[in-house]
């Protein structure tokens, strides 16, 4: 109502002015410049942009840590950090000084928003959100007017719910909270990033709100060292990928609410999603029930599930179909891949097909044994062999090669460097970034030169399997992994080392 009247009555100002003769395009200007600065940046830095979530009488929103599946190192290192809010009468009581940040930092997908959401159900507490790119302004002084906002916010409403704590979340911290001095254009991020520090500096326990903050990172590398020493983030806490029990969890969390086939195996589904978050899984139950029901069935099939793993890992199917010469290239080239995986680890291959997927005109999956960390010369060159497995059967049985096999040699490179970056190559232990290129690039196309001519000897034997499959490949255009084993009588002599 009073921003209505001062308008009026400044736009009645304006035409008795107007009207009495007197120049009043200064004015306006001017005016129409602060309504432009007042209506993108806010007064006292208080945009319009900038919001927060907060939990509200009922918590909507916020989730359990019961509904989070995997994740038990990670919640059960958080738990313990959140009993120091919940139970503050232990710690006062055994003189432990209040946690005033928690980090979690992982890569994108594997959970970080819902275990903040759950802290703050867990800890009945107010439950405040945002990103770490809301609180950066070209204007100096803005950033640092939100950080305040935020945690003011946070107080006020949890004294208004007659909530005794507040949690506030920001994503993305390493916007925020970047090294200071790395932003050399102004000093807006640094000006923001001492305010959080401030901020965090001034909670205490005798505080009638008892203010947590949680951030979340995938790149905890670039943040300030005053940012994460103890004082501040007293938890660092590590939110990985999810190994295959874990994977196992979330698909069934995932598909609780999806009419399942009663032989789907889902263990099995897990054993194949090495590698994938939370996120992924999430979408592959969602993409297993959309393509379900676009068959019209009532029910997801195992099938389902596994043409939903494709789609996560390559994309939708493309219309486009290569001709025959070019289709029976691609064929050949993945019976070649999937030849050596066979060889090197019998059981590995999981499908082969020549669907056209991303930018992908075909590709081989295989399924691991176990969720490996730790990789020895030998697997390192198994892989390799595999890599360039596809090229080798077009040279064997075409007689020559392709840009097709190109992502396949970037990969036996990074492979290479791997192997030599360990000290398992004839180079020994050495320093990476002082090896000369020349040298490096030497030694790299040596590893992968041996596993070629390895690979190249083992396909010659299999040219009349390599030409059934392909022909068997190019009219199903899918191959299982079962399909492919009964085609072929592998010898132990052929067992990669």
């Amino acid at each position: 109502m009073i921003r209505e009247t001062v308008l009026g009555a400044g736009l009645a100002l304006l035409i008795v002015l107007a009207w009495q003769g007197i120049n009043v395009a200064p004015v306006v200007f001017f005016g129409a410049m602060f309504f432009l600065l007042f209506h993108f940046v806010g007064f006292k830095g208080e945009s319009k942009s900038f919001s927060v979530v907060d939990s509200g009488k009922s918590s909507k929103g916020l989730v359990k840590f019961e509904q989070i599946g995997g994740q038990q190192t990670a919640k059960k290192e958080l738990l313990e950090a959140l009993d120091f809010v919940r139970f503050p009468e232990r710690i006062a009581k055994m003189g432990i000084r209040p946690l005033k940040g928690i980090l979690l930092a992982g890569p994108p997908g594997t959970g970080k928003t819902l275990l903040a959401k759950a802290a703050a159900q867990y800890t009945e507490s107010v439950f405040l959100a945002s990103s770490g790119s809301e609180f950066i302004e070209m204007y100096a002084g803005v950033g640092a007017q939100r950080v305040r906002q935020i945690f003011s916010k946070a107080r006020s409403l949890a004294i208004k719910e007659k909530k005794k704590s507040a949690i506030v979340f920001i994503d993305e911290i390493e916007i925020l909270g970047g090294k200071r001095g790395s932003h050399s254009s102004h000093h807006e991020y640094d000006q923001t990033l001492n305010q959080l520090l401030v901020e965090m500096d001034g909670m205490s326990i005798n505080e009638k709100v008892r203010v947590l903050l949680i951030g979340a990172t995938n790149r905890s590398d670039m943040l300030d060292s005053a940012l994460v020493r103890p004082g501040r983030f007293d938890r660092i806490v590590q939110v990985d990928l999810p190994d295959v029990d874990a994977r196992f969890e979330i698909l069934k969390l995932h598909l609780e609410n999806k009419p399942l086939e009663d032989d789907v195996d889902l263990h099995r589904v897990a054993r194949e999603t090495f590698g994938f978050s939370g996120a992924h899984l999430e979408s592959v139950a969602n993409e297993a029930a959309i393509l379900a029901m676009r068959e019209k069935k009532e029910k997801i099939s195992e099938k389902d599930l596994h043409e939903a793993i494709d789609k996560v890992i390559m994309g939708e199917k493309l219309d486009r179909k290569p001709d025959r010469e070019e289709l029976w290239r691609v064929a050949v080239h993945e019976i070649g891949h999937a030849i050596i995986s066979e060889i090197n680890r019998p059981g590995s291959v999981s499908t082969i097909t020549t669907t056209s997927r991303g930018r992908a005109l075909g590709y081989m999956r295989q399924s691991p044994e176990k969720d490996s960390y730790l990789y020895t010369k030998e697997y390192l060159e198994g892989q390799i062999a595999i890599l360039v497995g596809g090229s080798a059967a077009e040279e064997v049985v075409l007689g020559n090669r392709s840009t097709g096999a190109a992502n396949d040699f970037q990969q036996a490179v990074e492979a290479a460097k791997r192997i030599i970056a360990a000290g398992m190559s004839s180079l020994g232990v050495v320093s990476p970034e002082d090896l000369p290129k020349s040298i490096s690039h030497r030694v790299m196309q040596k590893i992968i030169a041996d596993q070629e001519q390895y690979v190249r000897g083992i396909l010659c034997n299999y040219q009349e399997q390599i030409h059934e499959l392909a022909e068997v490949l190019i009219e199903e255009e899918k191959l299982s992994g079962e399909m492919l084993r009964s085609h072929l009588n592998f010898t132990k002599q052929y067992a990669v080392s």
